[in-house]
């Protein structure tokens, strides 16, 4: 839904989204932007590589009970996530387009004085926490609330997984904001106006939690009785070293970012009684520059269920460390997209504030 009582997005049994089309001028505005971006005969360049930045366009529908309601099919950008976590940030220094009227262009500024001097608005996210799994949403009441002190802040939050923050997917954000950009920097034949870009990046961590749990699951099963609290020391391939101690009574973890291998661990050896600190090391032979984090665990969880706190160690981890955070950001809403024959400075203004805002994120 949107507004008070108006349909929203719509989900296809053929995994598209439906959109129903908007009231004129509106709704053929938009529909006439998709069809002449898709036309199959188009051979305009900037059009073609536009189309990389924008959700695939299907056509219309009409429901065969109502077939003068008409809607435009989408591509479903969230339909390849588990646990989408989604964000919308409308772009421009003006969200209203050059035929607003007086009190049009009242109402839009009004309800957010700082979008010419920001250049963007985060209209709502939602965001999936793995610590608690269940999602925290914000709507467009709290992108409204952000100043220029605290849209930083309030842009992070998107990123946080209820552990940590996602740097992965704030990069790979940046990536894809720039090559928007660059698109924007080469064009001068459209103007886009209450725009907005979408961010969907994946909030889960099932596949690793999945296979660490398989895999300490298997590997209790093998170890003997009184291993963990007689010292044992335990190697798995060459990236994994368990060593059981009680001189201080935790146990401490670090984790490198070599963690492909460890999804696939294989008992290598099972040896070697040693002193007195149980210390589970990942390392990255492979790669020069590896970034750890650690956490502690108390003795008492010795004689319980450790996995728990491990998982914690690892939620932080991109599922893929040696690729990309799997993460899209495309371009949508369309109905005020007008024909022009300069650089979109508005929309330009809006995409390198809101890099700059994310770099900030990354660095500190």
């Amino acid at each position: 839904m949107y507004g008070k009582d108006k349909g929203g997005i719509l989900q296809h049994p053929d995994g598209t989204v439906l959109k129903q089309l908007q009231p004129p001028p509106r709704g053929p505005r938009e529909q006439e932007f998709y069809n002449k971006v898709y036309d199959s005969d188009c051979c305009d360049r900037i059009l073609l590589e536009l189309r990389e930045y924008l959700p695939k366009y299907f056509g219309v529908w009409s429901p065969p009970t109502a077939p003068n309601d008409t809607y435009l099919k989408l591509e479903d950008v969230t339909r390849k996530f588990n646990k989408p976590c989604i964000m919308d940030v409308k772009i421009g220094q003006k969200s209203y387009d050059p035929y607003a009227s007086a009190e049009k262009i009242q109402q839009q500024v009004s309800k957010y004085p700082l979008m010419e001097e920001i250049g963007f608005l985060v209209l709502g996210m939602r965001v999936y926490h793995v610590s608690s799994d269940s999602y925290e949403t914000q709507n467009q009441h709290y992108g409204r609330s952000l100043t220029k002190e605290t849209v930083k802040d309030g842009i992070s939050k998107f990123f946080h997984s209820g552990y940590c923050l996602r740097k992965d997917v704030v990069a790979a954000s940046i990536q894809k904001v720039e090559k928007i950009l660059e698109w924007f920097e080469g064009q001068t034949q459209l103007n886009f106006y209450a725009s907005s870009l979408l961010f969907v990046y994946e909030g889960s961590c099932q596949a690793t939690t999945m296979r660490l749990s398989d895999v300490t699951l298997a590997e209790k099963r093998r170890v003997p009785k009184g291993l963990l609290s007689g010292g044992d020391v335990l190697e798995y391939n060459n990236n994994i070293h368990v060593i059981n101690s009680t001189e201080n009574g935790k146990i401490e973890a670090s984790v490198g970012k070599g963690l492909s291998k460890f999804y696939a661990l294989h008992k290598k050896s099972c040896s070697k009684r040693h002193h007195s600190q149980l210390s589970l090391k990942v390392e990255n032979s492979e790669q020069d520059n590896v970034w750890k984090s650690s956490t502690c665990i108390t003795q008492e969880h010795l004689n319980g269920n450790v996995l728990p706190q491990l998982e914690k160690v690892f939620y932080h981890m991109p599922a893929e460390p040696k690729e990309s955070a799997k993460v899209e950001v495309r371009m949508i809403d369309f109905a005020h997209v007008f024909p022009s024959n300069t650089k979109d400075e508005g929309y330009i203004y809006g995409l390198k504030n809101l890099i700059t805002v994310l770099q900030n994120i990354l660095d500190n």
